[in-house]
């Protein structure tokens, strides 16, 4: 009745469509939040205006033919037709909201995913005529990865070494004994396939269908399919493109994890380098919430509250907050930081990711987080950044929001249709 009984009621019309006849049919919160974005930008009065096109004031890339996309107000079907007929082959992404570098994104994975096929239909077959064969090729490379394995955790020894860290009464040692224990069963699953696949090659024991899955995966760089995975398809490990970044990825992870045993508590942490980056946050709250036991702090009034430092790299940090943690490894997809300003810019053409500086984290009552936002961001409020522990952006992998602060010429809405994430591995 609201679009025939007088003005139409922009808000309400929004709502509908957003919210209950197609945004009821969205789950994933944040693609409700795009959609509510689309809707805000594009369900207005200012659409309905003869001259209103789509494209961007200032396009960042020429559009094809300097085309306009607009909608037109012909009587005849066949009008129309010839109209749509003079659209470019390729829609520019910056139609959408999104910056040029996404169809580079596009682009990327379609070759990756070519190659991939191309790789997985390879003859699998041994070396011949004098040349070295596939099993001698892994086989050395099975025995350069055993010699740069750490050595295990013994479960006494990482014990103690908590005990005089402060013991299990503190959220993040209890954080630290699981991650252990989550980094060791890797160690020894890498150490124990190695050894097997070895003995396999000699002839000394049945080569399985997980070892020779095991040698075609490491003679192609690739990760072994169950140092990544359980065999019910959950995350066992990490998830990285190549054994080489994987392998690397392990060894960062030992030293994170060693040092924070030996020499205390890191100054900043790498938040890519944990299984559970949720379990850190989470345990942070809890250490800042017992510290704020005199003014009856509830861990369940309690969120997140994010500020970017001006650290760029994690040796720069002398001291650790007096709450809260700093985290580094951050990185953002679909936009950049301007560190002299300390707000979002736009991605450089061919840039894909760009590091954030050192992030700080630490939990506050909801009631004066909001003041703080309104103090640190006025009336123009942060975009609020989802932080993804990989580059597909579902709630699997989501672990928080980080708020970030934005300008009037670029407003909230515009970053959530750039569609700017942090990410932890690119």
């Amino acid at each position: 009745k609201h679009l025939y009984n007088g003005p139409i009621s922009w808000s309400t019309f929004q709502y509908m469509v957003a919210a209950v006849q197609y945004g009821g049919k969205i789950t994933d919160s944040l693609d409700v939040r795009m959609f509510r974005t689309y809707t805000e930008e594009w369900l207005t009065d200012s659409t309905c205006e003869e001259e209103y096109i789509f494209n961007p004031d200032e396009p960042i890339l020429k559009i094809p033919n300097d085309f306009q996309y607009c909608i037109p107000s012909f009587t005849e079907h066949s009008e129309y037709r010839k109209y749509i007929e003079t659209f470019p082959e390729i829609d520019s992404p910056e139609i959408f909201g999104l910056h040029p570098n996404a169809d580079l994104t596009f682009r990327v994975k379609e070759a990756n995913a070519l190659f991939r096929t191309l790789g997985e239909t390879q003859p699998k077959g041994g070396g011949g005529d004098g040349g070295v064969s596939r099993e001698d090729v892994v086989y050395e490379k099975a025995t350069e990865l055993l010699e740069r394995l750490p050595p295990d955790y013994i479960e006494d020894e990482y014990k103690a070494k908590i005990k005089k860290l402060g013991g299990m009464t503190i959220p993040t040692n209890i954080f630290l004994y699981q991650e252990i224990q989550r980094l060791q069963n890797v160690i020894f699953k890498v150490r124990f396939t190695l050894g097997q696949l070895q003995l396999a090659i000699k002839g000394e024991v049945v080569m399985t269908a997980e070892l020779q899955e095991t040698l075609d995966s490491m003679f192609d760089a690739r990760v072994p399919h169950y140092w990544e995975n359980t065999l019910t398809g959950d995350e066992f490990s990490w998830r990285l493109p190549t054994l080489g970044l994987w392998f690397s990825s392990l060894l960062n992870r030992d030293e994170q994890d060693r040092s924070w045993l030996d020499n205390g508590r890191p100054l900043s942490f790498w938040l890519t380098g944990f299984f559970n980056p949720n379990g850190l946050l989470t345990a942070m709250k809890q250490e800042v919430t017992r510290k704020h036991k005199a003014q009856k702090w509830a861990l369940d009034d309690v969120v997140y509250h994010t500020e970017v430092s001006n650290f760029e790299r994690a040796d720069q940090v002398k001291s650790a907050p007096a709450e809260g943690i700093y985290v580094h490894g951050l990185f953002l997809d679909g936009s950049a930081w301007s560190k002299s300003d300390g707000h979002l810019v736009e991605s450089q053409p061919k840039v894909l990711f760009v590091p954030l500086p050192i992030l700080f984290v630490t939990g506050n009552v909801k009631k004066d987080e909001d003041k703080a936002k309104k103090e640190m961001f006025g009336q123009l409020g942060p975009y609020e950044c989802p932080v993804y522990k990989y580059a597909t952006r579902t709630d699997r992998y989501f672990i928080f929001f980080a708020n970030l602060k934005t300008t009037p010429e670029k407003p909230p809405n515009f970053w959530t249709m750039r569609g700017v994430a942090l990410l932890c591995n690119t």
